[in-house]
């Protein structure tokens, strides 16, 4: 299997990481700390030196209970970064439910959609047929300013993995070509604790979808609930352990704030399998 990516395609025989750079004041993550462009490019750099394959930029919080942002004001923290990091040869993923954004950062040399509202938006998924930028859907029940609220499911892997299907199927229908499509399940987005560590469990099943899967538990409120650890930026041990358990359940893209050791643990998951 493997994934192309605009100039860039990528051999899933192992996981790719794809390393988070959040150009925002309000991440729940890392809130701040590389909210201007040089401080952005620069752990993206880092991170790309730790093992990343990819950098992941995104401007607005999508955090339970965050309002929304406006496009022109997350345009503003991510395009420099985007342009820059494009220019320097990265692998940039923009990650953005709004299309006046991403269409402006694929014009700069983004290589991927990162749509975390699914491609529910028709003229995003007109931005994804009329580009050759990766896509990757992602499963979100309800908006972030309400999503937690009161999620409900009957069967949370196969309604997941229905809506992935139905989405990648309709990409492909407008002319996006399959081997760009990659799915996210969407843990934290619009899931009880319950729901998430079902969707940890049925990896495997969301894995053999026919799709290149993306693992993105990293820091997650899931993630401390179980490894009982508050802070976010604390939660480094319990978000590799859930990356390398994706990993070796067919998971191909494993979205992480910590490369370093994400890159360590994953290389003891493959001298032993």
């Amino acid at each position: 299997m493997r994934w192309r990516c605009a100039g860039f395609e990528f051999n899933l025989e192992q996981p790719v990481l794809m390393g988070i750079v959040n150009v925002t004041p309000d991440s729940f993550s890392d809130g701040g700390e590389h909210s201007s462009p040089d401080t952005a490019c620069a752990f993206a750099r880092q991170l790309v030196a730790e093992g990343a394959g990819i950098i992941d930029v995104g401007g607005e919080s999508t955090r339970p209970g965050a309002g929304e942002l406006a496009a022109p004001e997350e345009l503003r923290r991510v395009l420099p970064v985007v342009r820059q990091l494009a220019a320097e040869g990265l692998c940039v993923s923009i990650d953005s439910r709004h299309p006046p954004v991403v269409e402006a950062c694929l014009e700069a040399g983004a290589a991927i959609i990162n749509d975390v509202s699914g491609f529910r938006e028709p003229a995003m998924c007109q931005l994804a047929a009329g580009s050759d930028a990766g896509v990757v859907i992602m499963h979100m029940q309800g908006e972030p300013g309400s999503m937690q609220q009161n999620p409900q499911y009957g069967d949370v892997v196969r309604e997941v993995a229905a809506y992935l299907l139905e989405k990648a199927s309709m990409l492909v229908d407008i002319g996006v070509a399959a081997e760009r499509i990659c799915i996210d399940p969407g843990p934290g987005f619009g899931k009880t604790f319950e729901h998430n560590r079902q969707l940890l469990r049925g990896t495997r099943v969301l894995a053999n979808l026919g799709y290149p899967l993306m693992a993105a538990w990293s820091r997650k409120g899931f993630i401390g609930q179980l490894s009982g650890v508050e802070q976010p930026a604390q939660r480094m041990a319990g978000s590799a352990a859930a990356a390398v358990y994706a990993a070796s359940q067919g998971a191909r893209i494993l979205r992480v704030h910590d490369v370093a050791p994400t890159a360590q643990a994953l290389r003891i998951l493959q001298a032993v399998m």
